[in-house]
């Protein structure tokens, strides 16, 4: 694992959010509700979709912990917000920046290995701001040929 160390600017985004926890995992729930409806938001920034989790202070990364996971896009600002729809803002923060390259059946081993293998080696420590993975033209949904970034949120330690 070689992570590419950067710095994702402040970003708007607006999207639709579920909660829910690894137990009850409902991202399809989530995306099957955005995607139908992701051409009415307007001033969108770059075609990427993004899938945002939040994580409550001091994740345990429990079966039965939930957050939030959103289904967004980028935006260039809140002029216009469709019913149903939120806003979020990152703010500018460090990540670590991996490429996930196959179906979702590799996915979670994949997290795993970052959080268990590569995060308490690497000199940084996980940051509590949000992870999310940039959904780009090579991402293609459960597809082995499937490419998406990984972006952890980290922070130096302390």
């Amino acid at each position: 694992m070689n992570p590419k160390i950067k710095t994702f600017p402040q970003t708007k985004f607006i999207g639709k959010n579920l909660s829910f926890t690894y137990a009850d995992y409902r991202a399809f729930e989530l995306w099957s509700g955005f995607m139908p409806r992701r051409k009415e938001i307007q001033n969108t920034v770059g075609s990427e979709l993004y899938n945002i989790q939040i994580n409550p202070k001091n994740f345990d990364f429990s079966p039965t912990t939930p957050f939030v996971k959103w289904a967004a896009v980028a935006v260039s600002n809140f002029d216009f917000i469709p019913e149903g729809m939120d806003t979020l803002v990152l703010e500018e923060k460090m990540y670590a920046v991996f490429s996930y390259k196959g179906d979702q059946s590799g996915a979670a081993a994949f997290f795993n290995a970052i959080y268990t293998q590569w995060l308490p080696t690497s000199g940084y420590e996980l940051g509590n701001h949000p992870q999310f993975e940039i959904l780009g033209e090579k991402y293609k949904n459960n597809d082995p040929d499937s490419e998406e970034e990984i972006w952890i949120p980290i922070q130096s330690k302390v």
